[in-house]
């Protein structure tokens, strides 16, 4: 990928690091990465995916299995728990694996299929950011305000200060942050699962039979999937900087282990410990591990991970704002989603808000399996060598209305296929025993009408135009010729 021309990034470049440690300021947006600017090493990748999975969220899913809607036992809800999370996780490693050929982030990618369209999925990111940093945010603040005995507004404005900064140093920071804390965060869940595994039912029986098991099941692997899949929109935002030629199955493995091992490992405890928890909060964590220093040592690591999944949120929610064309600069938007969070948050925490609120954010977020097919296909039909050189350039993006059209075509096909709080679908009720399998419905359909409509168009199974010369052009030689290869991973 050549440099971008001068004068063209605007708002959207700016300074960025260049090797690992350089913790400067990155005023740097969704302006593809300079090939001078491309560093890191490979487990890197693994850590930054493993960490922010390490939260109440995923506990509290684990508690499910064993509800009265799913009614699995032990063993098969965490084989439901480690399917689902595997599937979902297999979008996130592949999408992953376009940061080092491309130099540009998830949302800002989508320009290229979507054009001018992608003010929808680039707004629906954002402010799905913005939501999760409120929802986790609820247990970070609980967290805090147990331990140190502050105002639950303080030990709010701690924890989004605490990731605001991650999110406003950005890239470099944040992959440093995510390192040292996946051994932090490591260590403190290993002894709380100590005293789980002393606490915890193993031994739960299905309560569910015949077609209700498999409804349950099916719904189960959905709900973990869905813990996962949302990271599709931010894959290739932490893979962005490394290096054109850097080995794309490695990344590929290493995004898989870090995003399954941690989600897996967390929803089991949930699992294991569901008959037994209290309330779906931090002090029902707490409650359950017993006070003195175990205690203390889930509080901290509830806030440790908060703050490592929010920045997160931050920082990708900056690069979809400016995907949507907003000319607003990197850091400042990351500013703005921290400062609405709070305000969000407070509110949730009144009354029965976060659930509900919950369960819409939940709802919506199926509008990213159509959204990552119809990327998928553009990516293959391009060859796996995108042009990025004009990314930034609105004016030279296409119109976009059949990327958009089979995104929605593509969520709306799967409605009937849906089991959430919110509806269930006729399909789900009737035919799947109240399982659920949207997602892949979507995944599918979506990425189905967006090959046709493109063939249509363009009588070819291949875009004639926005392909990039091979790897081997750009990086001197040193890629190899399978990395040159137009595969889908």
């Amino acid at each position: 990928m050549p440099d971008m021309p001068e004068g063209e990034e605007g708002v959207f470049g700016g300074q960025m690091p260049s090797s690992e440690g350089e913790y400067v300021l990155e005023m740097h947006g969704m302006a593809p990465i300079p090939l001078d600017n491309r560093y890191g090493r490979l487990h890197r990748i693994f850590t930054v995916w493993f960490t922010p999975n390490l939260v109440p969220a995923a506990f509290f899913i684990g508690t499910l299995v064993t509800a009265s809607y799913i009614g699995l036992g032990f063993w098969s809800g965490v084989a439901a728990i480690v399917f689902g999370t595997v599937v979902g996780g297999l979008l996130v490693s592949i999408l992953c694996t376009w940061g080092p050929r491309t130099g540009v982030g998830q949302l800002p990618l989508a320009r290229l299929p979507f054009g001018r369209t992608v003010i929808l999925p680039g707004l629906l990111q954002w402010l799905s950011t913005i939501a999760w940093d409120a929802i986790n945010a609820i247990f970070g603040a609980e967290a805090i305000h147990i331990l140190i005995h502050v105002p639950f507004w303080a030990g709010l404005a701690i924890v989004l200060v605490l990731q605001g900064v991650l999110g406003l140093f950005g890239y470099e920071i944040m992959h440093l942050f995510e390192k040292w804390m996946s051994i932090v965060l490591g260590l403190m869940f290993l002894v709380i699962t100590v005293k789980i595994v002393q606490v915890g039912d193993f031994h739960v029986a299905a309560s569910a039979h015949g077609g209700a098991f498999v409804g349950g099941f099916l719904l189960m692997a959905t709900i973990a999937a869905s813990f996962v899949v949302s990271w599709a929109a931010y894959a290739s935002d932490y893979s962005r900087y490394m290096k054109p030629d850097t080995s794309r199955m490695a990344i590929f493995w290493l995004t898989l282990a870090g995003v399954s091992l941690s989600s897996i490992w967390i929803e089991i405890l949930g699992l294991a410990a569901a008959g037994i928890v209290v309330n779906d909060t931090s002090a029902g964590i707490q409650k359950l591990v017993g006070g003195g220093a175990l205690g203390v040592i889930a509080m901290l690591a509830i806030v440790i991970g908060t703050v490592a999944v929010n920045a997160m949120n931050d920082y990708s929610g900056s690069l979809a704002l400016q995907a949507t064309g907003a000319r607003v600069r990197r850091p400042y938007v990351a500013v703005v989603v921290t400062v609405v969070a709070f305000v969000l948050t407070l509110w949730l925490h009144q009354g029965t808000f976060a659930t509900k609120f919950t369960n819409l954010v939940l709802f919506i977020s199926y509008w990213i399996p159509p959204f990552v097919a119809v990327q998928m296909v553009d990516w293959w039909r391009r060859h796996g060598r995108p042009d990025v050189t004009h990314l930034v350039r609105s004016d030279l993006l296409r119109p976009g209305w059949d990327a958009l059209t089979a995104m929605l075509i593509g969520f709306v096909v799967a409605i009937p296929f849906m089991d959430t709080s919110l509806y269930i679908g006729y399909a789900s009720s009737h035919w799947l025993q109240y399982g659920d399998i949207a997602y892949v419905v979507a995944f599918v359909v979506g990425g189905a009408v967006y090959a046709v409509l493109r063939r249509l168009i363009t009588k070819s199974n291949h875009e004639t135009e926005g392909v990039a010369p091979p790897l081997t052009e750009l990086a001197g030689g040193k890629a190899t010729a399978a990395d040159d290869a137009p595969a889908s991973v």
